[in-house]
């Protein structure tokens, strides 16, 4: 069939929102390599993996220093469970946080050293969000559905105390943005109020990707002098840039900044059909990257695979 007929194949790493309780269950029940994988996270992150990812509770998961441990766990599950079944990616990106799986993959990070790295980085991140905490309640993130990037960034830019700042621009008709609880008030309603057709908190637990992550992407680059980044051996492309990352200094560098700066998901997207990626597998819990990548380029083939029943259905297709 078409499907696996001369195409290039890129896994794509979804971000933190898609984590949900029992998540790679399947995929640890039915591989050794696996089970093996669960063990090394949970040692070289200090934390029983096995029991956060399966036994933890939908607000417990949604802990930025757990839920990017986990998340990095599920999504490079997903990857080992598709080359266990002759599924072989000649590259990578990830959305946020699954820029880590993909920087993982592509050989920059170890194994050994990508589970304390995000482990830290979570910490740090939620440590500035609580610092944000105010009587009006938490700071967080809401998707903006049915306004361009260019108007909303000018309504962000009129609202007083610059509160909010856009985090993600995912597609043409939605963006995310990020800021403390009256900033994300403030914008919902200037937004709605610009013709935006749905305002929708996420479930996450601090204002990623914005101004507002200074003093944790500071601390991270120093965290970050500890470890050591290779050269990519495959194709990896960056949330800051959109482009391929060149070399492991380059790959730190994009790491800290990556905490204040815009997700350029549709660059990323671009980058990837001009780099000749035409089938894409999502690897990792949730459809949302599959759902933005249909969008964008309806001519490419993009499916899920972040569970043995997802798959299996890849694999119907190869046949």
């Amino acid at each position: 069939m078409l499907f696996w007929l001369d195409m290039k194949t890129c896994l794509l790493f979804p971000g933190q929102g898609a984590q949900y309780p029992g998540m790679a269950k399947d995929l640890w029940e039915s591989s050794l390599r696996i089970k093996e994988l669960f063990q090394k996270a949970s040692h070289a992150a200090g934390m029983d993996m096995k029991s956060i990812l399966f036994e933890s509770t939908q607000e417990e998961l949604k802990a930025t220093d757990k839920t990017q441990v986990a998340m990095t766990l599920a999504s490079l599950c997903s990857s080992m469970a598709l080359k266990e079944r002759g599924i072989a990616p000649e590259g990578y990106a990830g959305f946020s946080l699954g820029e880590y799986a993909a920087l993982c993959e592509a050989g920059v990070i170890s194994v050994e050293d990508v589970f304390p790295i995000v482990k830290i980085r979570g910490e740090l991140m939620e440590a500035a969000s609580r610092a944000l905490d105010a009587e009006g309640g938490a700071p967080g993130m809401a998707a903006v559905l049915g306004l361009p990037a260019e108007e909303v960034a000018a309504i962000l830019g009129e609202l007083d105390g610059r509160a909010a700042f856009i985090s993600n621009n995912n597609s043409p008709t939605q963006v995310v943005v990020s800021g403390t609880a009256l900033g994300l008030a403030k914008a919902e309603t200037a937004l709605k109020s610009a013709g935006a057709k749905r305002v929708i908190r996420l479930q996450v637990s601090g204002p990623f990707h914005s101004p507002l992550m200074a003093e944790a992407r500071k601390a991270f680059d120093e965290a970050l002098i500890r470890f050591t980044f290779h050269d990519p051996s495959n194709p990896v492309f960056s949330n800051v840039t959109g482009a391929r990352i060149g070399t492991g200094m380059e790959a730190r560098e994009l790491c800290g900044r990556q905490l204040v700066s815009t997700v350029q998901w549709v660059r990323v997207e671009e980058e990837l059909i001009a780099a000749g990626f035409d089938r894409f597998l999502e690897a990792g819990p949730g459809i949302v990257l599959t759902g933005l990548m249909r969008a964008f380029r309806p001519d490419v083939v993009c499916a899920p695979a972040g569970s043995v029943e997802a798959m299996a259905k890849v694999l119907e297709e190869k046949k």
